[in-house]
């Protein structure tokens, strides 16, 4: 399952065939570009961390990768300063996608327009080709922003 795998299942379910996309084939497609979005940064964290064969050490490395803690380190506007602007807008469309996921996975009410979640679909999608292409250097950070807890450069051994 890739994220590019996600998308298209999530872009299905939206688009709905010859016939209109159900509440819940909507609501599903939100969830699943999150989803995508989830699994792209686990699996390049785990890439760049460990390195591409799945070893044991690679699949701790892409479970580590916590839905509340990424969110707030997206969302940790000083930290994520350092990063260029398509690591920015991932971590931005990450937060926004989760809310949108939260909603469609638990607030009942509400109905959801087709292409309302198209624009979100392509926003998505857009987000991951942007991180994708971005300098490792800087995806290898920003896997260690979200995965690790922040401390004080100050002090320690060096």
């Amino acid at each position: 399952m890739t994220p590019r795998d996600l998308m298209a299942t999530a872009r299905s379910l939206a688009e709905g065939g010859p016939r209109r996309p159900s509440q819940a084939n909507l609501r599903r497609a939100v969830s699943t570009a999150y989803y995508a979005m989830f699994h792209c940064l686990a699996g390049t964290a785990a890439d760049l961390l460990i390195g591409g064969s799945r070893s044991e050490a690679w699949h701790q490395a892409y479970r580590a990768l916590e839905h509340g803690k990424t969110r707030n380190a997206c969302r940790h506007q000083q930290a994520m300063q350092r990063f260029p602007t398509e690591i920015r807008d991932f971590a931005e469309a990450f937060v926004m996608l989760q809310d949108r996921r939260h909603e469609a996975d638990y607030a009942l009410e509400g109905r959801y327009d087709k292409l309302d979640v198209l624009s979100a679909l392509d926003g998505a999608e857009y987000a991951i080709a942007q991180f994708e292409q971005a300098d490792a250097e800087h995806r290898r950070g920003f896997a260690a922003h979200v995965l690790f807890r922040q401390r004080s450069t100050t002090g320690g051994p060096r």
